[in-house]
């Protein structure tokens, strides 16, 4: 690297992709994190600031967790810290330190949008309208959130809300689509009616098989014909008794950004399936069809594929249930510690449809792992919260990695997991940086 180029921490806080392009080196073990010589690791060493205890079993050349911190200002109202990726459609994400409260607070809650939200003066919940509808609806309707609310039982649940392409900016070669590290993901609780028991009343003829949801949103292009996502799920999935029509998040109405004044929540899958702004649901007797239903949207080859492929359309499959996958949201990455003192970790776990069984932390880079105490969820499609507590017996650089096993024994691979055109599921172990002084 040049005198006048930005050093490696510099470039890589500003842009991690382009640094890992840089640091990309053909000579040395094929990866899909970017890898570098093992004579590297003495200028890493140097740009951490401390040796590397476990630098043998580092994997060749992978580029420190310490390297990757960056702090970002926000200016999204109502929200608090979160790093923008996107001004138009508006996306960002909570970096994970925020994400350390059991139930995620609205001010840190991510926000992914595909179009253009509403207008905030016109989601007034007393004039909003819901209408079901479909070829498989016996009698469409029309509800008013009153009536929704006076008509039909509440429920609350705390369910996980993650993005589809969650850890999107670990792929190599890069994949298209916002940049997402870890932070696409949250777990406050929503409260509203069971979308079963709205669609019962109306009617579900036999043969249905997936409904569809309709929002409030513009589609970029300011096409008023089109719609800037309909998306929806089988009727195993509508029917379950966690799957919403929400207007509460917290306790309080939910936040502009995140859907008001309803919203549709389907814990456990992509989040591109809880359509916000909600206006109509429909019942069909076919998958859906609406926009960012077709491959490559929320799809994956249906076989693995080498980095770089194209995969026909015809050989993609629609992303469901989420994969198991674990965040560690205390210590802060970065942070610097005694030797003298136990080192307290702790993080949250989520399997999709399944729940986590087991929780394991390593911090010489996955050559051993210890257990981590594990939470039941508070209910189903809930995420789980761990905690471990760690010593150190030498001063250094450290990484701390987070693994989390579901209870049909699937485990979070080490790395980046087969890659994909539009880098989407990427469940690979968090890690964070720790410096033992």
């Amino acid at each position: 690297m040049s005198k006048d180029q930005p050093g490696i921490h510099e470039l890589y806080a500003k842009d991690p992709v382009e640094a890992e392009k840089l640091l990309w080196d053909r000579e040395a073990e094929p990866s899909r994190r970017g890898f570098l010589k093992r004579s590297s690791l003495l200028a890493m060493a140097s740009a951490l600031g401390a040796s590397i205890p476990y630098a043998r079993f580092m994997p060749l050349g992978l580029i420190p967790a310490g390297l990757a911190h960056a702090d970002e200002p926000f200016s999204i109202e109502g929200k608090d810290g979160l790093k923008v990726l996107n001004d138009r459609p508006l996306n960002a994400e909570t970096p994970a330190h925020l994400l350390d409260d059991e139930v995620t607070p609205a001010r840190h809650m991510f926000v992914r949008n595909n179009g253009i939200p509403p207008a905030l003066e016109t989601l007034d919940a007393a004039n909003w309208k819901l209408e079901i509808a479909g070829e498989s609806c016996v009698t469409p309707m029309t509800f008013t959130v009153a009536e929704l609310k006076s008509r039909f039982k509440h429920h609350t649940y705390q369910l996980v809300v993650e993005c589809g392409g969650n850890g999107r900016s670990e792929f190599v070669p890069a994949a298209s689509g916002n940049q997402w590290s870890v932070g696409a993901v949250a777990c406050p609780t929503f409260t509203g009616v069971r979308l079963r028991d709205v669609l019962e009343a109306c009617g579900i003829k036999k043969d249905a098989v997936y409904i569809g949801y309709y929002g409030a949103d513009a589609h970029p292009s300011g096409d008023p014909s089109k719609h800037a996502i309909s998306r929806g799920v089988p009727m195993a999935k509508a029917l379950e008794d966690q799957t919403l029509i929400a207007w509460a998040m917290n306790d309080q109405p939910i936040p502009y950004l995140n859907g008001r004044p309803l919203r549709l929540v389907c814990g456990g899958w992509p989040a591109s399936t809880s359509g916000k702004w909600l206006s109509k649901i429909v019942v069909r007797n076919k998958v859906h069809d609406g926009n960012k239903m077709a491959a490559p949207s929320y799809s994956v080859p249906k076989y693995p594929v080498a980095p770089g492929s194209e995969v026909p359309v015809e050989d993609m499959q629609i992303i469901e249930s989420m994969p198991v996958k674990s965040l560690i949201t205390f210590p802060k990455s970065g942070v610097s510690l005694p030797l003298a003192q136990s080192v307290q970790v702790r993080g949250h776990a989520w399997a999709g449809d399944l729940e986590v069984s087991e929780v394991h932390v390593s911090t010489d880079f996955g050559v051993t792992w210890q257990p981590a105490k594990l939470k039941a969820p508070v209910n189903r499609l809930a995420w789980q919260h761990w905690s471990a507590e760690l010593n150190f017996s030498e001063k250094g650089y450290y990484e701390v990695w987070a693994r989390a096993v579901d209870n049909q024994g699937r485990s979070q691979p080490m790395l980046v997991p087969g890659w994909n055109p539009k880098g989407y599921l990427n469940n690979a172990c968090h890690r964070i940086a720790i410096q033992i002084v």
